[in-house]
């Protein structure tokens, strides 16, 4: 049971990490007003960044949830 619930945490934690690093950053700064610029003319897709925010929520709470369940077993 243990080996299951840590094999579905290591999943979920790679998951994460790659919702993560797919999301847009927001810029700040000199640079940020360049790149806003760019994002002007060439569009931006606000989809995309929805998704992939409901979808780091969702495995940030999973992730949440098999760590207690580890801590518990």
């Amino acid at each position: 049971m243990k080996t299951a619930v840590l094999i579905l945490q290591v999943i979920c934690a790679i998951g994460l990490i790659t919702t993560v690093l797919l999301q847009s950053g927001k810029s700040a700064g000199l640079s940020g007003s360049i790149a806003g610029g760019g994002e002007a003319i060439f569009g931006k897709k606000k989809g995309v960044d929805d998704l992939l925010a409901k979808i780091t929520g969702w495995l940030a709470a999973l992730f949440m949830i098999l760590t207690l369940a580890l801590a518990l077993i």
